[in-house]
């Protein structure tokens, strides 16, 4: 059975040993790193399956270390604060935090939580790391969308949509299965937003060769195909 290796970037270093200890005592393989701009590197050198990522970091803030990590890495991260703004939850998820937790929790949460990204992200390894549609093309594990060999850059709701899509092709999606795939079952917002960006990635991958990827499906939602 494949043993996780979790990193964890936080500066209180009695929160961060709590971690250790508790995920060890799950079985997990922990490493640990009190400042940003060390754990980034440790990201950039090391084979972690999911990091836990602090917001307010010494040398290079949680904000940016995600900023940085999704230019070409698909880990895993859950954000831990101790802020509890939804600017702050928005701005992480944009980034590319896959979710995000406020301090003081419960370690039964978290663990929970990691274990729900874990096992998402194990199924997805199996598949291929390539999903591809005449001419389009999306290699998933550096997060680079390439149409015609030129490649096209997308911010993280348009790249997850867009996978979600592919990975579902010809079968046709409803806006309340797009919405709890890609904004998370409990966005409270109006379903509105997936036409919004269906439109933007329209204007950004039907222009650069003629191609109508997406297709309407009156009164249900939005289908890829052949």
């Amino acid at each position: 059975m494949k043993k996780y290796k979790i990193i964890i970037i936080e500066d209180e270093k009695k929160i961060a040993r709590f971690l250790e200890l508790e995920l060890k005592h799950e079985g997990y393989e922990v490493d640990l790193s009190y400042d940003g701009r060390e754990g980034l590197e440790k990201i950039n050198n090391g084979d972690f399956d999911l990091v836990l990522l602090d917001l307010m970091l010494p040398s290079l803030s949680g904000m940016e270390i995600c900023r940085r990590v999704r230019k070409n890495s698909d880990i895993p991260i859950i954000m831990l604060t101790a802020k509890d703004q939804v600017m702050d939850k928005v701005m992480g998820l944009d980034l590319g935090a896959h979710d995000y937790i406020t301090k003081p929790f419960a370690i039964e949460e978290l663990l929970a939580r990691m274990r729900g990204i874990l096992r998402r992200n194990k199924t997805g390894d199996i598949q291929d790391n390539t999903l591809s549609i005449k001419g389009l093309s999306i290699n998933t594990d550096i997060r680079q969308l390439t149409i015609d060999g030129e490649s096209v850059d997308l911010t993280k709701t348009e790249y997850d949509l867009l996978v979600y899509l592919l990975k579902n092709k010809g079968l046709v999606l409803t806006r309340d299965q797009i919405i709890e795939e890609v904004w998370g079952y409990d966005y409270p917002g109006d379903t509105n937003i997936v036409d919004v960006y269906i439109r933007y990635l329209r204007s950004k991958i039907d222009d650069r060769n003629n191609q109508n990827y997406i297709h309407t499906v009156r009164g249900v939602g939005y289908v890829i195909k052949d």
